[in-house]
């Protein structure tokens, strides 16, 4: 768990203000916070480094300033919810891809239980600015968008986006080494998409910054701009300018797509 000083850190690094109280209000302000400011990217993938899980992710996210997907986001996030009193459990899910559910574990959401339990998600790309209660079926309406959290008949539950399905979450609570396989296929597979483009992306107060390879696309007050980088110094200064980040090195190519074999890791 996070000391005090680590917590401090964690709560500077996305802006936040520690709360009085494990309550939803201080759920509310950490979730927002984290969100506007923990990117969702794949760039260790490119790189082949290690993905780490909990803990061992806390210093990727807070003293390298850099983000990474929802294994590595979320997982980092309930390190951060746990030290400040909060009753945390990691929950496994299935995207909704084009053809359907893709395969299990390939989610990681989280449950914050309060008087009432409550999803929350900051490491999915479309995910909920705030946090979305289990309890209802009803529309909940968010900064990014009306979510939708239904009993699936399967068990489990559906996440929708304005009427679009994101992923089916299990309500059964697992370990984050259960995540090992899984995240395996994510590093090793030329099917996983996490390995088929480059992309770093951030909500803004009022739209959306990404950039994938050499291509920034900036969405601001319902205003769309798009930039092509020349170089990769010109790549470098994207990152550390739109998204705090400060990069020692960029995948082959400065961004290029590059596929992986599979292999033990």
């Amino acid at each position: 768990m996070l000391d005090d000083a680590g917590v401090a850190e964690y709560l500077d690094r996305i802006g936040a203000k520690r709360p009085e109280r494990a309550d939803l209000a201080g759920l509310r302000h950490l979730q927002e916070r984290h969100v506007l400011s923990v990117p969702f990217e794949n760039i260790d993938y490119h790189l082949d480094r290690e993905i780490h899980l909990g803990e061992q992710v806390v210093d990727k996210i807070v003293r390298r300033r850099r983000g990474g997907g929802c294994y590595e986001v979320n997982s980092a996030f309930a390190v951060l919810l746990e030290a400040l009193g909060y009753r945390v459990e990691i929950l496994p899910g299935r995207v909704y891809r084009p053809d359907g559910l893709g395969p299990a574990m390939c989610h990681l959401a989280l449950r914050v239980t309060l008087d009432e339990p409550w999803l929350v998600d900051a490491g999915f790309g479309r995910n909920s600015r705030r946090p979305l209660r289990f309890t209802t079926s009803d529309v909940q309406r968010d900064p990014h968008g009306e979510y939708r959290v239904e009993a699936a008949g399967a068990g489990g539950f559906d996440v929708s986006l304005d009427g679009n399905p994101l992923y089916r979450i299990d309500d059964r609570p697992c370990r984050l080494d259960d995540f090992g396989p899984t995240l395996w296929w994510w590093r090793s597979s030329p099917d996983s998409p996490f390995l088929q483009e480059l992309f770093c992306s951030l909500p803004l107060a009022d739209g959306r910054v990404t950039l994938k390879g050499k291509r920034l696309v900036r969405i601001e007050a319902g205003v769309r701009t798009i930039e092509k980088a020349e170089s990769d110094a010109d790549v470098l200064a994207a990152y550390h300018t739109h998204f705090g980040m400060v990069l020692d090195e960029l995948p082959q190519g400065g961004g290029a797509n590059r596929t992986v074999g599979i292999q033990l890791t």
